[in-house]
């Protein structure tokens, strides 16, 4: 499902290495989003909670940006962390600019906390999420793609 989807290929590259690197601790790890069974976009953890902080990472794939999947993935990612630790703080960061993520990151009851810098994309926002919104209905799969 994952090794031949073309929106997979440049992802699943990546994850290895960056999992390589930070280590490999479910459930702090990456994902793919299914909806209906079709792949729409990838997320993760960027490794495990370090000093009671986790940081996600999401993205839709581009023919199913704008219908409120990014949301969904997101919503999936913290239900994901706080399930596994509901003391967990779970951070995400952005570009220095308003856009959809950082309105993705709104919806799903994120404040933001400031600027940063990130030692591998330079200054970026950052955001903490603040209470648990519902957004709707479940109705992402995310999909663990060692499974």
């Amino acid at each position: 499902m994952f090794l031949h989807h073309p929106d997979c290929r440049e992802t699943l590259e990546m994850s290895v290495m960056f999992y390589a690197r930070v280590s490999y601790v479910v459930p702090w790890i990456g994902y793919y989003a299914s909806l209906d069974g079709t792949l729409v976009g990838n997320a993760g953890f960027k490794g495990r909670p370090i000093e009671g902080k986790v940081e996600i990472a999401y993205a839709t794939f581009p023919q199913f940006q704008q219908q409120g999947i990014g949301s969904a993935i997101c919503n999936a990612l913290v239900n994901i962390a706080k399930s596994a630790d509901p003391s967990v703080r779970v951070m995400a960061r952005t570009m220095p600019e308003e856009n959809y993520s950082t309105r993705i990151l709104k919806k799903n009851g994120f404040d933001f906390q400031g600027t940063v810098v990130d030692s591998d994309d330079g200054e970026v926002w950052e955001w903490e999420h603040q209470e648990q919104k519902a957004i709707g209905d479940d109705y992402i799969t995310i999909h663990n793609p060692s499974l």
